[in-house]
């Protein structure tokens, strides 16, 4: 489905090629990854499936890493614009792919088939972010101080990963679904939250987004909020009917702020 800054540093740490989610281990199978400079494709493999993401590097050293989690319609432009706009800026820019290179993506249907596949199978959902964090952490020239953020669905699938304890530097949700899943909770995550959100998303309201800060709360975790008065839920997706430029512009201004402090 077409979501005050947080401030805390954390240690620079390097992440692991095994990743564990509830007791099990998460192998990476096989790794293809561009190395050189600029912009391309990333295809790697988990538990013998395919996918496909989109790399782009910065000129010079780079300042870390940022992941990058799509929207319900898979990576496109928007994820790829965004990784160059990244690169730009001095980071590494990592459009990662939650679905795989079978899936068949053509309309609505499709985008509910693959996000619920992923809602109603939480420890699958765990194993594509935590496969495809270790792809990118495999690859050589890439920091290992690392942010994962996403839009829509890939809000929801950030605020997974924090809840899921992976170890990243921090986790910035954008128009994300923010409800948390019975069962489910904030105790292992490490790192700092940032949600973004407009006032007006009828897919999670402000109830939702001042249940989930009351939980990050009372977790102990590093957290923070910023709400754009009247934007829907897409607002960041240019094109789209809930399209606002300026609450897309100061949600990309706290991302910026997010990473100069955590990265």
């Amino acid at each position: 489905m077409p979501a005050k800054t947080a401030t805390a540093s954390k240690p620079t740490h390097t992440p692991t090629l095994t990743a564990l989610t509830g007791g099990t281990a998460i192998a990476l199978v096989a790794i293809a990854l561009a190395s050189a400079a600029g912009a391309d494709t990333v295809d790697y493999a988990i538990d013998g499936t395919d996918y496909q993401g989109y790399i782009a590097m910065p000129e010079g050293e780079a300042l870390g890493t940022v992941l990058i989690v799509h929207d319900w319609d898979g990576v496109n432009d928007h994820e790829i614009a965004r990784a160059d706009a990244l690169a730009e800026a001095g980071y590494v820019g990592v459009a990662i792919d939650l679905y795989g290179t079978d899936a068949v993506l053509e309309g609505m249907d499709d985008y509910r088939r693959e996000t619920g596949a992923l809602y109603a199978d939480r420890t699958e959902f765990r194993t594509r972010l935590a496969g495809s964090i270790a792809a990118v952490a495999a690859m050589e020239g890439v920091p290992q101080n690392m942010v994962i953020t996403g839009y829509c669905f890939g809000g929801a699938a950030v605020l997974e990963a924090a809840r899921a304890g992976m170890d990243l530097d921090g986790f910035v949700s954008f128009h994300g679904g923010l409800g948390t899943p019975d069962g489910q909770g904030y105790a292992d995550t490490t790192a700092p939250v940032l949600v973004l959100h407009g006032s007006a998303d009828p897919v999670s309201g402000m109830g939702d987004l001042a249940a989930l800060m009351d939980e990050l709360q009372a977790a102990g975790v590093t957290h923070g909020a910023e709400i754009y008065g009247g934007a829907r839920h897409s607002f960041t997706v240019e094109g789209s009917n809930d399209w606002d430029p300026a609450a897309n512009a100061k949600a990309e201004a706290a991302l910026m702020n997010f990473l100069d402090t955590n990265l």
